[in-house]
């Protein structure tokens, strides 16, 4: 083993053998509200640095906060879906460090009293359900976003100096904080992603966030410890910090077992500190030390009074909570008669809701997951987008469909159809007309076309006449060039073999 500042991996399958992990996720979800959590700034999303901006959220003198109502009722949604209790009274408090992107030195967050608490999410590994206990859901604001230039590494550390955007500063959050998780043994990676996946379906259900992890709207805390198999206490633990995509929610796990391990077994300690993930090397490496409660000198906000929702109000929101994501999808599955591969490979496309919608507006279900899940999901690859952020809507690939169903255009076509619609061409129809795509349907043009086909090839005909009717694609090809891909090609085959006299059933 080298130094414990360096240690080496240790085998995983031997840090299972030699060690209890213990897991503990929080999840910080930006809410889908327009305006910031105390003041009326809007939370849109890649503003020029510092224009959504004003004085409360800058922590002017005399600026006073105000709770944004729809906050509060997202909020309470996620705690609800989450099984939890929604206190009858939360209040505010400040979380007090000293860190320059938060201007006022201090986060206003929840305490000893947040607005949810004791819930439990349920999530599928392999088959199996793993109960995820759920300590808490709270609400408070994000900080800013601070830019760190020179150095190496992007971090404060080595740089010559930061840059700091505000426009973050203030937006609604809620952190959801599971109680340790335990008795996961080998799965546990596989259990952080499967909660986090879980959890993000569920935010995205409820329409509180739309929970893009590449733009920090939904982050996981990974925090992990090692218990020996004899041992009754729990390990020391580190918290790896704003892990930004679902994979590497189970990397970081995986890699921090490992880490620990190899520390343990050589005689050192783990030290309870912040880590950050590098998604290159698939490692963490050290932050600062780990903060405690008493260290932030939590004490109540005293411009904001508490909330106390009505009963009443809290059971309209439960009475609206959706159908269940999970649930939704085995009976959509059920529905299209998609298998589990098929589904899968849709969820993990973010297709469902699309294909949902496209499948509404009159496309047959494996039409629709076709051209999500194949051609469409290329276009988004190459634009470096996903699904939902191509410029075209479940409508427009319906009616495209519904062409191809009715014999107006082909799959070609309707390919060139669905590549005019994305370059901003107009709608399906119009393209269609203005394009002349439409699939020749005369048989009288057609005839000629396949008259002049089989004069081309003879020997292809004679061969034809012979019984090698296999050799019609050559001749079908030559009708499908000279149409510009445009004729139907079965109805071409038919002709082709009825003009040479050759029975093809």
């Amino acid at each position: 083993m080298s130094t414990a500042l360096d240690p080496e991996l240790m085998d995983y399958d031997e840090v299972i053998e030699k060690f209890d992990p213990v897991l503990g996720l929080e999840v910080h979800v930006e809410l889908g509200t327009e305006t910031k959590m105390f003041c009326a700034c809007p939370t849109a999303f890649g503003a020029a640095p510092n224009t959504h901006v004003c004085p409360v959220c800058l922590a002017l003198p005399g600026a006073l906060p105000a709770v944004n109502e729809r906050a509060v009722e997202y909020a309470i949604r996620i705690g609800l879906a989450l099984n939890c209790s929604i206190a009858p009274l939360s209040r505010f408090a400040r979380k007090n460090y000293f860190y320059p992107d938060m201007p006022k030195n201090f986060q206003t967050s929840q305490y000893d009293e947040p607005i949810a608490f004791d819930g439990y999410l349920d999530v599928d590994v392999d088959g199996e359900t793993v109960r995820v206990e759920i300590e808490r859901a709270h609400m408070e604001e994000d900080t800013g976003k601070s830019t760190h230039i020179g150095g190496s590494t992007g971090r404060i550390h080595g740089a010559e100096y930061s840059l700091l955007d505000y426009n973050r500063a203030g937006v609604p959050l809620v952190e959801i904080v599971t109680k340790p998780i335990t008795g996961t043994g080998k799965s546990a990676p596989e259990v952080a992603r499967a909660y986090v996946t879980a959890l993000r379906d569920l935010l995205l259900s409820l329409g509180v966030s739309d929970v893009r992890m590449d733009q920090g709207s939904l982050r996981c805390d990974a925090n992990v410890s090692l218990m020996r198999k004899d041992a009754t206490e729990l390990g020391t633990r580190t918290e790896t910090k704003n892990v930004n995509s679902l994979r590497s929610v189970e990397r970081a796990v995986r890699y921090e077992m490992t880490r620990q391990g190899a520390l343990l077994e050589a005689g050192g300690t783990v030290t309870q500190e912040t880590r950050h993930f590098d998604e290159a090397t698939g490692t963490t490496n050290a932050g600062r030390s780990k903060e405690t409660a008493e260290d932030y000198r939590y004490f109540p906000e005293p411009d904001l009074v508490p909330v106390a929702p009505d009963a009443g109000w809290v059971e309209e929101l439960r009475a609206e909570l959706p159908e269940l994501p999970w649930v939704r999808r085995g009976r959509l599955q059920s529905e299209w008669g998609f298998t589990d591969l098929e589904m899968r490979d849709l969820v993990a496309a973010d297709g469902v809701s699309l294909v949902e919608q496209t499948v509404a507006a009159g496309a047959k279900p494996a039409e629709a997951r076709s051209w999500w899940g194949s051609y469409l999901g290329q276009a988004a690859n190459a634009r470096g987008v996903s699904l939902a952020e191509l410029p075209i809507t479940p409508e427009q690939v319906a009616r495209v469909s519904t062409l191809v169903s009715e014999g107006s255009l082909n799959t070609k076509l309707a390919r060139q159809v669905v590549d005019a619609v994305l370059a901003g061409e107009g709608e399906p129809d119009a393209i269609v007309e203005v394009k002349g795509l439409a699939v020749v349907s005369d048989d009288s043009a057609l005839q000629a076309a396949v008259d002049e086909a089989i004069a081309a090839q003879p020997a292809v005909a004679d061969k034809i006449r012979g019984g090698k009717v296999q050799a019609v694609g050559a001749l079908v090809g030559g009708v499908m060039k000279a149409t510009k891909g445009q004729a139907d090609a079965a109805r071409v085959r038919e002709l082709i073999l009825a003009t040479l006299g050759v029975d093809g059933s």
